[in-house]
């Protein structure tokens, strides 16, 4: 008998929570497990992290660098990059190159990127794809508390006797902290939880109050909370010399407009009520926040109302920002955003740039912010900029008006991705294509939503000739003649330099100060356990501002006074609708990790549009039908889920689909350039839409052993266990289906069973090849009709009854997954309710371990439980 692998303790590359895994990597593949000592998860893993194995295979990964389509040598490749940015400063400036870099990097990456650029390039063009998620925090924070200082823990969450969850699909999301605090309400019952969002999502399932408020109405909710504040006296007379602006914050407030926010006025007192007679108050906000035109103004009336009653810094009670990225808050701390230094210092400070050129012995520094993610983008299709190095982000489908953005890189003089596939839309644009080391091969650091230092190990071996990203930095920061700053050969070293230089921003009274760890060995560095910022010899870990004491020149906080404002894109005739964008539970950015997890993509294999009946009706939409959503900046097509989880003139649709999986479905493509004036993020989940049936002629479901990509205006696809399943769409009828089938799937030699009838215009096709199935096809003038999940697992069997498209008789349909960690279907979890008369979620997971695992599915657990009528106990 084998012996079981070691284990090394790493952490997830996902959302911010920054959940511990130990990860063993064998002979059947990685296993992964929750850390039950790391103090972010204590265990817990979401869907995405649970199913982490199924997606560090090499299928489509870059092992080798890439110019023009041709493998070339890391020498060669280097020398490239160096050769043409150095030549393109010299010839155009320093302001002629930037960096989009992004929360995937490990902060010893990020940390080399910003010093490159800013310290030796002598330019503030370097941008991360934190903008478009949490660069209103950060503008937020620092007008408020002087710094981008997250004042909370996630113990705080567990303590609190309220929990507002503003803008955030939490259950989603960040699933591991939504069941930490489902868990403390099931433990302290009085314990409340309100949810603040125009959709009706899973996280409302565990609330006790939710305020579907209209889109982009925050600021005038929480200044009217403001109002309610000083009129039932509960302003923190105490902490009120702590805190400036305080009257002209609540005469700007009670100028606004409450109806606004389209909130029933008793509901709205109900939520205000609560929240002033609850002194444990924390209120949880994400995207839908900060991606606004009017974000910062969001997320400063929410550090309002905190300030206003002292209810911040101390147990159970302040605002909390949850992060979207594993390592967003790493990318803040070292100067990743276009307007920031390392260790939060500021650009604009003369004495922080002074001080971080002496420290680095830098040739030049910026003196002013450089170009935010859409104004980069826009100076690359202009031709400002000419040289280009894109990390481990996929801008051509993620940027708002993708479309442009994915014709600026194509135009650009010179392009460099870094990255673990050619596979992504911006890669595939690319001149130059460097093979980076993927998670569980690089080992670093990254920081969590609660300021939590953790670190990622590499548990499995680095394949054919990728390259951790530091590496690629600093060779490139060599080959450009600055050898001395760059000379690196551990990560351990840059970490000892990051942290060294965090004692100056100490120095200037700044929070990130991790100079405490700036004498780590490379043994301690290895064995580094989770470690929450500061670590200085003044303040190690915990909450900040309980004491009163904030990080701006006066020493106090700053309230802001802050009006409403509607969002940019304006509802007309033309575009009636609100069009809202975000997340699915089982997905992750733009699927390059995810899409690889049969698993993972069994839950929504598709991409959809949700609509009210009200909606639908008047347009003439139906059920699973397909629909055509256009704004004045492009067109999508998507599947309709008509829904009353959103309300009426509301649309919403999730992000995560790319031109490799889905081409009409790159929602951010809808998405205008609009940006908050402050914080620069964009405005995503406010378009003006229409949308109309989409006119096909065809449709068709599709399964096979080997990647196909259909020539129709609508297609999507995702992985199966045993190859791949696709909705495909036509607008033009083919000549010869059999023919058509045979060039979908590339096959030749193999034996066709086909069904057709003319009358119905339906058709069906299915391959063999020795006795198993290879692909198979079904195509009919309304949407199919088949058992998609049940036809998914077909392939690579035998399958002579395929052509049915249904299970047989004898044999049991699992349906749909509901449950992703456990694969369990919907029709097995209808069964055990049925036959096993079970009346509880609870019930179900001792059943059949369903909602047992990341608890994600629970909400969708419990609807199930209500679609069924209670049987009356028999007389």
């Amino acid at each position: 008998m084998s012996a079981r692998p070691p284990e090394v303790r790493s952490t997830c590359p996902y959302c911010g929570v920054g959940c511990g895994v130990l990860l063993s990597a064998g002979e059947a593949g990685l296993a992964v497990r929750g850390d039950p000592d790391h103090p972010a998860n204590l265990g817990r893993l979401c869907s995405k992290g649970t199913n982490l194995g199924e997606t560090v295979d090499l299928e489509g990964r870059l092992l080798h660098p890439l110019y023009k389509g041709a493998r070339i040598d890391w020498d060669t490749a280097l020398q490239t990059v160096a050769d043409t940015f150095r030549t393109t400063i010299a010839e155009h400036g320093p302001d002629s190159v930037a960096f989009y870099v992004s929360g995937q990097l490990l902060t010893e990456d990020y940390y080399l990127a910003n010093k490159l650029m800013k310290g030796f390039i002598g330019s503030g063009n370097i941008d991360t794809n934190s903008r478009l998620c949490m660069a209103s925090t950060v503008a937020g924070h620092k007008r408020a508390f002087g710094t981008d200082t997250v004042p909370g823990t996630y113990a705080d969450l567990e303590l609190a006797d309220l929990v507002v969850l503003t803008g955030s699909n939490l259950a989603w999301c960040h699933p591991v902290l939504y069941q930490r605090i489902v868990a403390a309400k099931a433990a302290r019952p009085n314990m409340k939880i309100v949810v603040i969002d125009p959709r009706r999502t899973a996280t409302c399932d565990g609330a006790d109050l939710h305020l579907a408020l209209k889109p982009g109405s925050d600021v005038a909710l929480f200044n009217g909370l403001l109002v309610a504040i000083a009129d039932q006296g509960a302003r923190d007379a105490s902490f009120a010399d702590r805190v400036d602006g305080f009257e002209a914050a609540l005469a700007a407030a009670r100028a606004g407009d409450l109806t606004v926010t389209g909130i029933a006025p008793a509901l709205m007192q109900q939520f205000f009520d609560l929240w002033i007679a609850t002194e444990k108050v924390v209120t949880v906000f994400s995207q839908g926040v900060n991606q606004s035109a009017s974000g910062s103004d969001k997320v400063n009336a929410i550090l309002n109302c905190h300030l206003a009653t002292g209810r911040i810094g101390r147990p159970g009670m302040g605002p909390f920002s949850v992060t979207g990225q594993p390592n967003a808050m790493g990318g803040r701390e070292v100067g990743g955003l276009a307007n920031t230094l390392a260790c939060h210092m500021d650009i604009e400070n003369p004495d922080h740039r002074q001080a971080l050129r002496q420290f680095w012995d830098a040739p030049i520094m910026p003196e002013r912010a450089g170009l935010k993610a859409v104004e980069m983008f826009q100076a690359v299709a202009s031709g400002q900029i000419k040289a280009l190095w894109i990390m481990h982000t996929n801008p051509a489908v993620t940027m708002p008006d993708a479309d442009a953005v994915k014709a600026a890189i194509a135009g650009c003089d010179f392009v460099v991705c870094s990255d673990i596939t050619t596979q992504t839309d911006t890669a595939r644009l690319a001149d130059m294509v460097l093979p980076a080391t993927a998670w569980g091969e690089k080992s670093g650091t990254v920081t969590n939503s609660d300021r939590t230092i953790s670190r990622q190990r590499a548990a499995l071996p680095t394949p054919g000739e990728a390259r951790p990203d530091w590496a690629q930095l600093a060779e490139v920061g060599r080959r450009m003649g600055w050898h001395a700053a760059f000379d690196f050969a551990t990560p351990a070293e840059i970490f000892r330099e990051y942290a060294a230089l965090s004692g100056i921003a100490g120095g200037f009274g700044l929070d990130f100060d991790i100079s405490g760890l700036a004498g780590l060995s490379d043994t301690a560095y290895d064995a580094l356990t989770p470690t929450r910022w500061p670590v200085s010899a003044q303040k190690t870990g915990g909450r900040f501002f309980g004491d009163g004491r904030f990080f701006t020149p006066s020493g106090r906080a700053q309230m802001l006074a802050l009006t409403h404002r509607a969002p940019v894109a304006r509802l007309q005739p033309r575009y009636p609708l609100r069009l809202n964008t975000g997340r699915i539970r089982d997905q992750w950015h733009t699927m390059t990790r995810t899409a690889k997890s049969p698993r993972l993509s069994a839950h929504l294999a598709e991409p959809f549009l949700e609509l009210h009946p009200s909606d639908a009706t008047a347009r003439g939409i139906t059920p699973s039908a397909l629909v055509e959503v256009t704004t004045p900046h492009g067109r999508a097509i998507l599947r309709a889920l008509i829904t009353d989880r959103v309300q009426p003139g509301e649309v919403f649709a999730p992000m995560h689909w790319t031109g490799e999986n889905a081409p009409s479905a790159r929602i951010d493509a809808l998405i205008a350039p609009i940006t908050d004036p402050v914080s620069g993020q964009p405005e995503s989940k406010a378009a003006a839409a229409r949308i109309a049936p989409f006119d096909a002629k065809w449709y068709a479901f599709a399964i096979s052993a080997e990647g196909f990509t259909p020539d129709t205006p609508y297609w999507a696809q995702a992985k199966t266990a045993h190859g791949w399943r696709a909705e495909i769409a036509g607008t033009t009828l083919p000549d010869d289906w059999e023919a058509y089938a045979a060039t979908l799937f590339g096959i030749e030699g193999a034996e066709m069973q086909s069904l057709s009838d003319t009358n119905r215009g339906t058709f069906r096709a299915a391959f063999h090849d020795a006795g198993r199935l290879k692909a198979a096809l079904f195509v009919s003038p309304t949407p199919v009709a088949v058992m998609r999940d049940y036809l998914a697992g077909l392939t690579g069997t035998e399958a002579p009854f395929a052509l049915s498209g249904r299970i047989g008789a004898d044999q049991p349909d699992p349906g749909p997954t509901l449950c992703s960690c456990f694969g369990v279907g919907v029709n097995t979890i209808l069964a055990a309710i049925a036959d096993q008369g079970l009346r509880s979620v609870a019930a179900i997971g001792a059943a059949l371990q369903a909602g047992t695992n990341c608890g994600s599915c629970r909400p969708e657990l419990a609807e199930l439980l209500a679609r069924i009528p209670v049987r009356e106990a028999a007389e």
